[in-house]
């Protein structure tokens, strides 16, 4: 076939709910085989450290759609997104992209009044004027549960009624991305030529840890390998044993629909032409330091995956693992610069695209470090019970802290597992005060209000 190259890519996101970073073969975890996402590392490139600066569902999302950090809008779960915000599908359409949205949103606000939504989900239909400006938008706000899962919203014909999917999620979701390229691809062989950009956002491998059942037969408690900081807990590792083999289970069936993802755009003809994202919202500590779930400055947290596969301007120019302090704000300009549209005034995020284009050594302005943050106290079992505030360096530190006291202190490329705890020892006090101008620089630059300790 020959090879042609479109003036603007087309673009999926493929994300996920809880997938750290650690959770994949690519990054050497044991416990799994992630086929597809290898190969998206491998003929692609990749990110390590790409970063949820708030590891939490909502605000990221919220960062993810406008580009902004979370405390100037939905900084945590159960608080709506301003419907008149621009957002990725508003800015891309008007550079001339059709805008498709499935699956998870978790961006209007289930309230203690709406909470019943587990119960009846087809009762509690999102308006059309907060779904965020996409062309078709198929979704639902929240469901914790993966074979019970209804989807409402609009597409070219009006308003589509809720349904239930017929299956598992990210299964379900997968075919209605696949039959959205397929109809895109028939409209750009006629007279449209337009490029689309489609987001598919799959809940799991957020708990319940359960897959179907080809999923969860390859994977027992038994044959879990933790991570070194688990601790020698007997209640914690089982916990964490019985939570992995399920979660290893969701993360092979994401990687699963992945490939078909991948077969899809080959099948057509259109993989030159189309950019295929992979990351995840946050990450999940699963037992390590004794926490579980997200809204923790662990590494298991805040680490998620990030993949950008695709692209005949790309292809066979560089394959590796791209060493920079990539986040949560920086996913929407790098999309916009990979569109060849121009980055909104007023966003923080930095734009990478450049380094997907070509060999570039290095860009102006590259930052140092990412800002990350929990911006509120939040009272979940297994979790932090304070807000808190940090920074992470692209030479490998991390500091923490929380109101009016210092957290944690790493110095991550001697202790990745985050075992030595630095931010008391005065032999590093030089260090400390270092990181701590660097924090307060962020916390003034992003316009945020925290009580940082005296030093």
């Amino acid at each position: 076939m020959e090879r042609r190259t479109r003036a603007r890519p087309n673009i999926i996101w493929f994300f996920s709910d809880q997938h750290r970073g650690q959770a994949t073969g690519y990054a050497g975890d044991p416990n799994l085989s992630t086929p597809a996402m290898d190969r998206m590392a491998r003929e692609g490139i990749h990110v390590p450290g790409a970063i949820a600066n708030n590891p939490w569902c909502s605000p990221f999302r919220f960062s993810l759609m406008t580009g902004l950090y979370p405390h100037h809008g939905v900084y945590r779960n159960n608080i709506r997104m301003d419907p008149a915000l621009p957002t990725v599908a508003t800015m891309l359409g008007a550079a001339g992209y059709r805008t498709h949205y499935y699956g998870k949103w978790h961006l209007d606000a289930m309230s203690d009044a709406t909470e019943r939504t587990y119960v009846v989900p087809h009762e509690r239909a999102i308006p059309r004027e907060r779904r965020g400006g996409f062309d078709t938008w198929l979704g639902h706000e929240l469901r914790n549960s993966h074979w019970d899962v209804w989807v409402h919203g609009h597409d070219e014909g009006g308003e589509v009624a809720a349904r239930r999917l017929p299956g598992y999620e990210t299964d379900c979701l997968t075919e209605l991305v696949l039959d959205r390229i397929g109809t895109e691809h028939q409209r750009q062989r006629g007279t449209d030529a337009a490029p689309f950009f489609v987001t598919c956002s799959v809940q799991p491998p957020h708990w319940p840890c359960l897959a179907p059942r080809e999923d969860m037969a390859r994977h027992t408690p038994g044959k879990v390998r933790l991570r070194p900081n688990v601790p020698p807990v007997q209640r914690i590792r089982d916990v964490s044993r019985r939570q992995h083999a399920g979660y290893h289970a969701q993360i092979e069936n994401i990687d699963r629909n992945l490939q078909r993802v991948m077969d899809k755009l080959y099948e057509l003809g259109i993989s030159d032409d189309t950019l295929l994202f992979y990351f995840s919202d946050h990450g999940d500590c699963m037992g390590s330091h004794g926490y579980f779930e997200k809204s923790s400055p662990w590494e298991e947290s805040i680490r998620i995956p990030f993949l950008i596969h695709g692209g005949v301007a790309y292809a066979d120019q560089r394959a590796d693992a791209l060493d920079v302090p990539l986040s949560a704000v920086d996913i929407l300009p790098t999309t916009l610069g990979l569109a060849g549209a121009e980055k909104p005034s007023g966003l923080p995020g930095f734009d990478w695209s450049p380094y997907h284009r070509s060999d570039c050594e290095g860009l102006d302005g590259e930052p140092d470090s990412v800002y990350i943050q929990q911006c509120v106290r939040k009272k979940g079992v297994d979790g932090i019970d304070r807000a808190w505030r940090g920074v992470v360096t692209r030479e490998g530190w991390k500091y923490v802290c929380l109101p009016h006291a210092p957290f944690v202190m790493f110095n991550l490329n001697e202790d990745p597992f985050e075992t030595a705890n630095l931010a008391f020892n005065t032999r590093f006090m030089a260090e400390r005060e270092r990181l701590h101008a660097r924090l307060a620089q962020w916390i003034a630059d992003t316009g945020d209000r925290f009580d940082l300790p005296e030093l």
